[in-house]
C-alpha cells in the first residue's frame, strides 16, 4: 500500500513523534520548573528560620544587657535613698520639719527601688504601659512639662562666640599693606 491510499502523508508519522517529544521535553520542563521551585521554598524558609532565631538571640542578648543595666540603676537608686535617709538623720537636730519631709522622700525612693529590685525589663515595661493606659492625661501632661523644661534649657544655652568681620576688614593671619 501506498501512503497515499492509507490517507496518511509521510510527514504525519515525524509530526507525531515530534508531538511526543516535544510532549516529554514539557514534561521534563515542568518537573525541573517544580524541583527549582521546591529548592526555592525551602531554601527560603530556611533563611527565614535563620533570621528568626537570629532575632530571638539578639533579643535575649538585648534583655539580659537590659535587665543588667536596670539591676545597676536599681542599685543607684536605693543608695540614693539611703544617702536621703542618712541626710534625714544629720538634719533632725537642727531642721526636724526638713528632716521628716527627706526622710519621707527617702522612704519612698527606697520603696520604688524594692519595687523594681526583681522586674525584667519586659515586666517594667508592662507596668509602664499599664500605668500610661490608666493616667494618660497625667502622663501626657508629664511628658509635656518635660518638653517644656528641654526646650528651656536648650534655648537659654550660650551658643559659642564666634567673631564678627566687618567687612573688608582683614581677616586674622591677613596682611594688608596700607600704603
Amino acid at each position: 500500500m501506498s501512503n497515499q491510499y492509507s490517507g496518511r502523508h509521510p510527514n504525519d508519522r515525524q509530526r507525531s513523534d515530534a508531538q511526543n517529544r516535544g510532549g516529554q521535553t514539557r514534561k521534563q520542563g515542568s518537573d525541573t520548573l517544580s524541583q527549582v521551585s521546591e529548592a526555592a521554598q525551602s531554601a527560603t524558609s530556611t533563611a527565614k528560620k535563620a533570621a528568626s532565631e537570629a532575632a530571638s538571640t539578639i533579643t535575649d542578648q538585648v534583655k539580659g544587657l537590659l535587665d543588667n543595666q536596670l539591676a545597676s540603676g536599681v542599685e543607684m537608686v536605693g543608695h540614693l535613698g539611703s544617702s536621703a535617709q542618712r541626710a534625714a538623720d544629720d538634719l533632725d537636730q537642727n531642721a526636724p520639719q526638713l528632716a521628716g519631709l527627706v526622710r519621707g522622700l527617702a522612704d519612698r525612693i527606697e520603696g520604688y527601688a524594692d519595687d523594681m529590685r526583681y522586674q525584667s525589663v519586659d515586666e517594667l515595661f508592662r507596668s509602664a504601659s499599664n500605668f500610661t493606659r490608666r493616667q494618660p492625661a497625667l502622663v501626657f501632661g508629664l511628658a509635656a512639662l518635660a518638653g517644656f523644661f528641654a526646650f528651656r534649657t536648650i534655648k537659654s544655652t550660650p551658643l559659642p562666640a564666634q567673631p564678627v568681620r566687618r567687612p573688608g576688614a582683614p581677616s586674622k593671619g591677613e596682611y594688608h599693606h596700607v600704603g
